[in-house]
């Protein structure tokens, strides 16, 4: 069994990302891991380089700075990535998502259980959204709680939208989420751990590909309800990115007014805490 990382970065050292974190997270569960590396002005290629490992094959792309349309450049940019890769199975992480050590075991052992299973097409993962601090973390259907992060490479298989899902193509015309076990292991996401201001400076430079205008980021804006504290234990590969010593909750505007958004999400978890449901969007069909 052959397994191929991929991934696609842009500037991802100025915009605060812990992409050589997440990177170095993957390799031991690959055999080779394709970086899609785009034209930035940092230092985000030779710092990838700087980890010399022989499994990293480097892309270098250039993006098509008229893709204004809801983020779809970032698709492109993804199955550039995914189109490289040579395993049995394509294993997606983003600059920000990392794979705790723990996981790696119950990966590979997924990956090998399902590899001739013709009904399973990919594998799930949960997600923890860290928000504010790595001791918080999001749950609300606003956050997606699992993903597809690995998918067998031998279907017509490709990000239609904005580089966040696979879909597998059915025809020339019609596509369809892939079929997927639980991997049994979880995705760290810490985009939302970053300091507001490389936050910020990230959706100003990105704004302009989804056609929409830039609000400066306050993370204190959002609804109490959905934040929880965090009792587990990080990646170790998060040490040193991780601020030493936060020990509480973040803690929002305890004035926030509530969005229209927000309202309606706090209806949908009233209604999943009194049915024990799950309704949050699931871009698979579950079928073990």
């Amino acid at each position: 069994m052959k397994v191929s990382g991929f991934t696609f970065l842009r500037n991802a050292h100025m915009l605060g990302y812990p992409f050589i974190e997440s990177i170095q997270s993957a390799l031991p569960l690959c055999d080779e891991f394709i970086i899609n590396i785009g034209n930035s002005v940092d230092d985000t290629l030779e710092m990838v380089e700087a980890i010399d490992d022989l499994r990293i094959k480097i892309i270098h792309s250039q993006w098509n700075e008229n893709m204004k349309t809801k983020g779809f450049v970032y698709a492109q940019q993804t199955n550039i990535a995914l189109f490289n890769c040579n395993g049995d199975w394509a294993f997606y992480l983003q600059g920000d998502e990392v794979i705790h050590e723990e996981d790696i075991p119950r990966i590979k052992e997924s990956m090998q259980k399902h590899l001739d299973d013709e009904k399973v097409e990919a594998l799930v993962f949960d997600y923890i959204h860290f928000y504010g601090n790595h001791m918080t973390y999001a749950w609300s259907p606003a956050w997606y709680r699992r993903e597809c992060r690995a998918i067998k490479n031998n279907k017509r298989i490709f990000f239609p939208s904005d580089g966040q899902f696979f879909v597998v193509l059915q025809s020339n015309r019609k596509a369809r989420y892939p079929r997927a076990a639980h991997s049994n292991a979880k995705i760290y996401h810490y985009g939302w751990v970053r300091s507001e201001e490389k936050m910020d400076e990230k959706l100003r430079k990105v704004v302009r590909y989804w056609g929409g205008n830039h609000k400066k980021v306050d993370y204190t804006q959002i609804d109490p309800k959905v934040l929880r504290k965090y009792k587990g234990t990080h990646p170790a590969i998060m040490k040193e990115w991780l601020p030493q010593g936060m020990t509480s909750v973040f803690r929002a505007y305890p004035d926030h007014v509530l969005t229209k958004r927000e309202k309606k999400h706090r209806l949908v978890m009233s209604i999943e805490k009194i049915f024990g449901l799950d309704l949050s969007k699931k871009h698979f069909k579950l079928v073990t």
